[in-house]
């Protein structure tokens, strides 16, 4: 009797627990579908929307779209041309920075300015619309310089700092080509501006003495690395020549040699060390390549500019949907309104 007792308990508890598990999962799975009817309810309705008040909609869109058209045919046409530069020694702060104030001198039409700086005539000046300078987004560049973080670092900062981390500060300056773009409403005026553009930071007297030193550096240290390849050169035809008269006296039975494996380990290390060298060689003949020069252009402008064209920047198209942005904005604002009044009722 008393062994029955905690057996009906224990079945009790267990039915009570595989309830509340039910009860659970079915709460769980009520507002999983909650939220799909919430979602499609929010799709229904746009949709309604948008059926009841299409027409008014296509109209404003025609509207914009007759304006835009109005527009497109007084608009003068314009033309784009693009400079591609690597700037060296932190400079593209400074690059930048030139660059938005040359914008800032055509947003304000000081075409005297325009011209001193430029050193173009009146009518070059006035045709300027626009200049900007944007990275050329590469991944590659992200990753080698976190590479070369933690080569610089010390391994408990790399711990601590994680490549997410390092990505959030990872600015635009600090990837490796640059594209200035110069719109304007003359095709044939690019090719003035690109030395102007860049002299202002090419001249500065600060990156030009890092460019000499860093030069300097490279220089000195190929000078060295040749050398030392040499010497490694020398002592493995050493070796060689030793390896060789040991084999020799080894082929007439005059000498049994015990040190021939120390040697070949000799041998396989400075084949290792000639490797090294000849790797680090060619790291600084890229690095002379790379830093010979404050910037390096990697593409000049065209002579010639290419139209500025696409849907994206035809009025048409831009009034076209702004004019339909607008239609549902105010009918959104309509239905607010009459919602607050019934609200009150």
């Amino acid at each position: 009797m008393s062994t029955n007792q905690p057996n009906n308990e224990e079945e009790v508890d267990l039915g009570s627990l595989f309830v509340i598990i039910g009860k659970g999962f079915s709460k769980f799975f009520n507002f999983i579908g909650s939220l799909f009817k919430s979602f499609f309810h929010v799709i229904i309705s746009i949709l309604i929307f948008l059926k009841k008040n299409i027409i008014k909609i296509a109209i404003a869109a025609v509207l914009g779209g007759v304006l835009g058209i109005f527009l497109e045919t007084k608009k003068a046409n314009t033309y784009s041309s693009d400079l591609l530069v690597q700037p060296n020694f932190n400079s593209a702060k400074q690059l930048y920075a030139n660059v938005s104030f040359y914008n800032d001198l055509i947003i304000q039409k000081d075409i005297e300015k325009i011209q001193n700086t430029f050193k173009v005539d009146k009518e070059t000046a006035e045709s300027l619309k626009k200049i900007t300078i944007e990275p050329v987004v590469n991944n590659t560049d992200l990753i080698k310089a976190y590479n070369d973080f933690i080569v610089s670092v010390d391994t408990t900062t790399v711990k601590s700092y994680s490549f997410e981390e390092f990505k959030t500060s990872f600015t635009d300056l600090d990837y490796k080509i640059h594209d200035i773009q110069v719109i304007a409403g003359k095709n044939d005026v690019f090719d003035k501006l690109d030395e102007v553009i860049l002299s202002s930071v090419v001249e500065n007297k600060y990156y030009n003495r890092i460019k000499e030193l860093t030069n300097e550096n490279l220089d000195r240290t190929d000078s060295l690395l040749r050398q030392n390849l040499g010497q490694v050169d020398s002592l493995r035809r050493v070796y060689m020549q030793v390896m060789l008269e040991e084999a020799k006296k080894q082929s007439n039975g005059t000498n049994i040699d015990l040190g021939g494996e120390k040697r070949t380990t000799k041998e396989l290390e400075l084949f290792e060390t000639n490797r090294e060298i000849n790797s680090e060689l060619k790291a600084i003949v890229r690095g002379k390549s790379e830093k010979y020069e404050v910037i390096n252009v990697i593409s000049n402008f065209q002579p010639i500019g290419t139209e500025v064209k696409g849907i994206t920047k035809n009025r048409v198209f831009q009034l076209s949907i702004l004019g339909a942005l607008l239609m549902i904005l105010v009918l959104l604002l309509l239905k607010i309104n009459n919602y607050l009044n019934n609200y009150k009722k």
